[in-house]
């Protein structure tokens, strides 16, 4: 028996999203949506069943908590299989609340695809996300959070718009963009469709206008989850090395670790400001750990992904932006908060029973480094 195909679908606006479902079923009857929505101010999440027909389903249950791998496990996963196995369908679609990273749940679900499982009359087929290239700037390099928009899955998330749009982009295998299509396009709407193209994943497919979706577009295709995760880790960030008209990609790399007291000196003229940066680096009083990065809409976020092992340790941070002057100032300050070949020499002595400054971000030095 052929396997239904299954795709996610991820957006950051509400109404893109209720455009993308209806152009999704206008021309396939045999096509039906499952969409959630979490309420964390009511406290529940809900659950709608779209068809061609309109919403045959409507339903709210009670949310313990705004984890969405979790609400997926135990709503979608028998939603879909119920959907799987009732012989009206050729394709499903999970639209995902607003706001949602597809990762975790395209985890979930490729475990629950395998042969023996819950969903294993299901392939995993594409997960796409819709995008609106008129606000994209603003949405990837603003200062806006998700709860300032309302569009929050917890009452204090506060992650940044441009951090989840951005790893919508990175993680998707379809990109589906929205524009109002005027002839007079402003300048911020023409940076916001270059912004698309340099942050989605040089392997995903694009389709400009929401008219152009349809459960075609997205059954023809095969979800491939380990790729699609070696995409969002930032040791792979992808830096596209062509110049476009108004956005553009710098990688920064060196063999060198960062500086801590230079960087902490640094970190905003580094971290913040109207840039997505992603990487990853290394530290002289930590040699063995690979210390994340990742910024976005004024926010960073540094952490640890765990030990360089069989690789050479690396500094690398890709920026994407639009302001032209950008650049060099990026490189002046990675330039500046680098190790020196004076620092270098003395083979990490100095760090020896130094105070760790980057701790409250980092967490305490293991043994390991």
């Amino acid at each position: 028996m052929a396997q239904i195909p299954l795709s996610l679908l991820t957006t950051i606006d509400p109404v893109v999203r209720e455009t993308a479902i209806f152009a999704l079923l206008v021309d396939s009857p045999r096509t039906v949506v499952l969409r959630h929505d979490i309420h964390a101010a009511e406290g529940h999440l809900r659950r709608a069943v779209i068809t061609q027909g309109g919403t045959v389903e409507d339903e709210r249950h009670d949310l313990e908590h705004a984890c969405l791998s979790c609400a997926v496990r135990e709503d979608a996963l028998p939603t879909l299989r119920r959907l799987a196995t009732d012989g009206r369908w050729d394709d499903i679609v999970l639209a995902l609340p607003v706001s949602a990273d597809s990762l975790p749940v395209s985890i979930a679900l490729d475990a629950a695809t395998h042969p023996g499982a819950e969903l294993d009359m299901v392939r995993l087929a594409t997960v796409a996300t819709a995008v609106d290239v008129d606000e994209a700037e603003e949405d990837l390099l603003g200062i806006d959070s998700v709860a300032e928009r309302g569009i929050g899955l917890t009452e204090d998330d506060e992650r940044a718009v441009g951090e989840v749009l951005a790893g919508h982009l990175a993680h998707a295998d379809l990109v589906v963009t929205s524009s109002s299509g005027s002839t007079h396009r402003g300048l911020s709407a023409r940076c916001g469709d270059e912004l698309v193209d340099h942050l989605r994943s040089p392997d995903s497919r694009r389709i400009d206008g929401l008219h152009e979706l349809s459960a075609h577009r997205l059954t023809c295709a095969e979800h491939d989850a380990l790729a699609a995760q070696r995409r969002c880790n930032p040791l792979h960030a992808h830096a596209h090395s062509w110049e476009s008209a108004h956005a553009w990609s710098l990688e920064l790399r060196s063999d060198r670790p960062m500086h801590p007291e230079r960087l902490l000196d640094r970190i905003e003229e580094l971290g913040t400001g109207r840039v997505r940066s992603r990487g990853v680096f290394w530290l002289p009083n930590r040699p063995d750990s690979i210390c994340q990065w990742d910024g976005a809409g004024g926010q960073l976020y540094l952490g640890q992904l765990g030990t360089w092992e069989r690789q050479e340790p690396h500094t690398r941070l890709v920026f994407t932006g639009v302001a032209r002057g950008e650049r060099a100032r990026l490189r002046e300050v990675f330039e500046d908060v680098l190790l020196t070949d004076a620092e270098l020499a003395d083979g990490g002595a100095a760090w020896l029973g130094r105070e760790d400054v980057l701790a409250p971000w980092l967490g305490e030095r293991s043994d390991a480094g």
